[in-house]
């Protein structure tokens, strides 16, 4: 019986999701009298509430006992706000494991476990992963009046291109304005400083028409280039081919999934001739799985974080042979 459900368990566990933004660990520890008796972690009490419908159904006159099984989204979870100008999420809680996503200043993560200075945390688009607890913030943070565009911003100290650097911001920060001086504009991130009014985007100027909002994406894309590739990137620091795309919506005031594959099955399909703003997938070599995203500049032009390349730059589909024989097609959140 043991066997059957823990088999049973795999099986369930594979359709709760991918562990990007699910969590589904759980086991039999034992079976007594009829009643068999989970333990382990889920991130949501509704996800345990089906498994429980779906293992009843499978397994009649069976009791369930769940006491020990950890549910990790709870009313009281602590909320917290990246308090540095960039923290990184890991795979797992070393500074050493796989960075698999980014997180800018201001941004929000439900915390849902703590060992000692790392926590496992959900993102506000549902991403999970670990991230260094020191970096974090409980403090009210002002809510948002713009978004910095220029790929890395100095922070001064005073309205003056010769003042002291307190910091850098980084492309895709969203900060709130404090005060105009001329050409200059001192806002609050990290820290509270001066940058070119210029490097600022107003968040209630993103509403576009749709054509004109594809002529900014293009241009916002061109600027990355030369922009290295960094695994797990997303800001002009180092950037991936994913990260490179959310980038572009998030200037433009869209929010997508974090991943290529989840992009494509978010957005609603289009097909050649892809338009500039369109998303541009490739699968891998040889089968169907998408493992590669651009931004369409129009027609066959691409830009894209490539790590083929190192970096950002742009390419026309129908010359570079891997690209043209690994199309998968496209998508758009326009």
């Amino acid at each position: 019986m043991k066997n059957r459900l823990e088999a049973a368990l795999k099986g369930l566990g594979q359709r709760f999701g991918d562990s990007r933004l699910h969590v589904f660990d759980l086991s039999v520890s034992k079976i007594e009298q009829q009643t068999a008796f989970l333990c382990g972690r889920i991130l949501e009490q509704k996800d345990l509430d089906r498994l429980c419908e779906q293992l009843a159904a499978q397994f009649p006159g069976l009791r369930l006992d769940t006491g020990n099984v950890h549910v990790l989204r709870r009313p009281d979870n602590p909320a917290l706000a990246v308090g540095v100008n960039l923290t990184c999420v890991y795979a797992e809680k070393s500074f050493h494991s796989e960075q698999v996503n980014q997180a800018w200043y201001g941004e929000r993560f439900e915390i849902l476990e703590q060992d000692d200075r790392w926590v496992f945390a959900r993102q506000e688009d549902g991403y999970l992963g670990y991230t260094y607890l020191p970096y974090l913030t409980g403090k009210v943070i002002p809510p948002p009046t713009h978004l910095v565009t220029a790929p890395a911003a100095a922070l001064h100290e005073a309205p003056q291109p010769r003042s002291a650097t307190l910091t850098r911001v980084l492309g895709g920060t969203a900060v709130r304005l404090e005060a105009v001086q001329g050409e200059w504009a001192k806002i609050a991130a990290d820290r509270c400083g001066w940058l070119p009014l210029a490097d600022l985007r107003a968040l209630e100027s993103l509403r576009k028409e749709e054509a004109e909002l594809r002529a900014q994406m293009a241009q916002d894309a061109l600027r990355l280039i030369g922009v290295p590739y960094q695994w797990g990137g997303v800001t002009p620091n180092g950037i991936d081919c994913s990260g490179f795309a959310r980038l572009v919506h998030r200037w433009a005031g869209i929010s997508i999934p974090r991943d290529a594959d989840l992009q494509y099955h978010a957005g609603h399909p289009v097909e050649p001739p892809f338009r500039p703003g369109d998303l541009v997938f490739f699968g891998e070599a040889g089968g169907k799985k998408i493992a590669h995203v651009a931004v369409s500049l129009g027609g066959w032009e691409i830009i894209h974080a490539s790590l083929a390349r190192n970096g950002v730059y742009s390419d026309n589909i129908q010359t570079v042979e891997r690209l043209r024989e690994n199309l998968a097609g496209g998508c758009s959140f326009l």
